[in-house]
């Protein structure tokens, strides 16, 4: 790895870092509610069984294991599933936020579960130095007011022209009144999920707004939820908080690349979001999770686009050590270094967290080492990178107004 940095080694494993996007912790009753495996794999069902046999559950396994002081035959993956559940939960919760020097989270809570399962947002605060800030989740909230919508009238007959009407306008009026809430920073598409991010600018006909609500009501009637997956609905719902985040200048994040199998691959590259991405100028666009494996799509869109930032998360815990260092060396190779953010992604668990930073700051400092090594960079450079990417270009997106509190960890000498 070269020789040791000290100023970088500083920088890598003792700034503090503004986690830009998360999910909520299990309440300590549903600590044991999802299977574990979760938290190393995006897998769902049976082949979510496989992800033991990965690179990153086997390092995950060993990471935790030194964590939970476990040795021997015990520093396995199954070991590790003994041990945490022998942790009071406040413990194992302190044990695996401390370590990581998160001093700010910023939550999308409308993972689905959250509402069921999860703490609210401002119960993270005790992790940490700075309060929590919300990032809402446009399609969940979407859901909804219009199920709150249908429920109210499901004894009456509503036309569809009243209901479209009714909609859009609870829609709108909710995201109007987020933008100046102090507590909500920024807002959240999962489009990718949905219909792909191929979001169409043109504006969309009301007789194809009414045949997707037509649909939706439907969907009600027959299972009593109901879920956006109709593509003018969606991209209509889009542009409306596109619209809005551009005026109040709070970014909107969307999910690109890695994801579970509910997403269509080829639509999670965020190079199908071009056309929005102009129409939009104003607007304040985060690419999150690398984009992975779309990474170098995302950095080029970064590169030529003033309103495009790119988070390099998710990656941590979920693909081995090369393929990070791969991952971040990626990002850098277009993207401007103001431009670029982290998070963990980490939903359920405490684990996630801890496994997430420990692995980001180790690969940054050793990409970054190999550029000053190579004299690619100064190490004063790299610090400024790494400082960037941690704290300082989320506290400016999101105007947070933060001060990076360096004594959350100890500096490593």
């Amino acid at each position: 790895m070269g020789p040791m940095y000290r100023e970088l080694a500083k920088a890598s494993f003792g700034y503090p870092i503004i986690d830009n996007h998360a999910h909520p912790f299990l309440k300590s009753k549903h600590r044991d509610a999802i299977q574990y495996e979760v938290l190393i794999s995006e897998a769902h069902g049976d082949a979510l069984n496989d992800a033991v046999y990965t690179l990153p559950c086997l390092r995950a396994a060993a990471q935790l294991s030194q964590l939970f002081g476990l040795t021997g035959d015990n520093a396995t993956w199954e070991g590790v599933k003994k041990k945490r559940l022998e942790f009071d939960y406040a413990e194992l919760c302190k044990l695996c936020m401390e370590p990581t020097g998160i001093q700010c989270i910023l939550f999308d809570d409308g993972l689905g579960g959250v509402a069921e399962m999860a703490e609210e947002v401002n119960w993270h605060d005790q992790y940490t130095v700075s309060p929590s800030k919300r990032i809402v989740r446009l399609e969940v909230e979407g859901q909804n007011i219009l199920q709150d919508i249908l429920a109210a009238n499901v004894n009456s007959s509503l036309s569809i022209d009243i209901l479209c009407d009714t909609f859009l306008k609870e829609f709108t009026s909710y995201m109007v009144d987020t933008a100046v809430d102090d507590h909500v920073v920024g807002y959240k598409s999962v489009a990718c999920y949905r219909t792909g991010l191929d979001v169409d600018p043109a504006p969309c006909s009301a007789d194809e707004l009414y045949e997707c609500l037509a649909s939706v009501t439907e969907q009600f009637k027959e299972k009593g939820s109901i879920r956006f997956e109709h593509k003018a609905l969606n991209d209509h719902l889009v542009k409306i908080v596109l619209d809005i985040a551009g005026k109040c200048k709070k970014p909107i994040q969307f999910h690109t690349g890695l994801g579970d199998n509910d997403i269509t691959l080829t639509k999670s590259s965020p190079a199908h979001m071009q056309p929005i991405i102009k129409a939009f100028p104003e607007t304040i666009f985060v690419l999150l999770h690398s984009s992975y494996p779309y990474t170098r799509d995302a950095g080029y869109l970064t590169s030529v686009y003033k309103n495009v930032y790119l988070d390099f998360g998710e990656i941590f815990p979920f693909i081995s050590a090369d393929g990070q260092r791969t991952v971040v060396r990626q990002v850098l190779e277009l993207a401007p270094t103001n431009k670029i953010l982290w998070s963990t992604d980490a939903a359920w668990w405490p684990e996630r967290f801890y496994l997430a930073t420990a692995q980001a700051r180790q690969v940054m400092y050793e990409v970054l080492a190999g550029f000053v090594s190579k004299g690619d960079l100064t190490e004063d450079q790299a610090v400024s990178i790494v400082k960037m990417a941690l704290f300082e270009n989320a506290n400016r997106i999101y105007m947070l107004g933060l001060q990076p509190n360096v004594s959350i960890l100890s500096p490593q000498s």
